[in-house]
């Protein structure tokens, strides 16, 4: 099962072999693998090998060991596509999770200065920030930026709650026609740390989002901070979001 003369290591063969295991739902979560010894057996492994293959899958998350019991497969992570059209809170909804958005600081119109990926740099914008939860947790922060003329008056709009795609499109009758997004593994200042409830020395996902609308190239500019203990987030080939 496993190649010996194969240029991946054996290591990573048999990690992967046990993913495959997880994922077909041979290894049901919550339940123990074959133990090292009976993996060494079954293989014809040195130990150091599969010892290095389980600590591979310990740390993307698959597997837990547990101190004199053994090593059980993890929960899965609920997979959120936070990138798609649809934006945030209907990403997570499509997952069936429920999330509270709650506004940090209201949108207010400002130049916004210092910020060279900004398109909106030494421009006005509609600039406000906001944390999402689920289930209480903090999962999000968005730090996010709105073409002065073409969201006229959204600063006196409640946004808490509120999807800022629907209003966008319902309201402005906007919907955006592409964009880009960076991504990086960053960390925190005190303020955006404090409300996700980690330290600054935490390393989040860091995101940044520039999208399109037909009435101009830069209509949205959004930072995003967020966790990834609790969410795994992908992106789905050709979408993009902003709310």
């Amino acid at each position: 099962m496993l190649n010996p003369n194969a240029p991946m290591p054996l290591y990573r063969q048999l990690a992967d072999h046990i993913a495959d295991g997880i994922r077909n739902g041979t290894y049901r979560p919550g339940s123990c693998i074959p133990s090292e010894p009976k993996l060494v057996a079954e293989h014809g492994l040195g130990r150091p090998t599969v010892r290095q293959a389980i600590d591979l899958l310990v740390r993307r998350g698959l597997l837990t060991r547990k101190r004199g019991s053994g090593t059980y497969v993890c929960d899965p992570q609920q997979e959120v596509d936070l990138f798609s059209l649809d934006g945030t809170s209907a990403s997570f909804a499509k997952t069936g999770v429920s999330v509270d958005t709650r506004i940090l600081s209201p949108a207010t119109l400002e130049r916004v200065t210092g910020q060279g990926d900004n398109p909106f740099s030494d421009q006005h914008a509609y600039t406000f920030y906001r944390l999402t939860c689920v289930a209480g947790a903090p999962v999000l922060v968005e730090g996010i930026y709105l073409h002065a003329t073409l969201f006229a008056g959204i600063d006196q709009m409640d946004l808490g709650g509120k999807s800022l795609s629907a209003i966008a499109e319902k309201k402005y009758y906007l919907r955006p026609t592409g964009g880009k997004q960076s991504f990086s593994v960053g960390y925190p200042d005190d303020h955006i740390a404090c409300h996700l409830g980690v330290s600054a020395k935490t390393p989040l996902l860091m995101v940044k989002r520039w999208l399109h609308f037909p009435q101009t190239a830069y209509g949205v500019y959004a930072m995003l901070w967020c966790r990834t203990d609790q969410f795994v987030f992908s992106q789905t080939i050709g979408g993009t979001g902003y709310a």
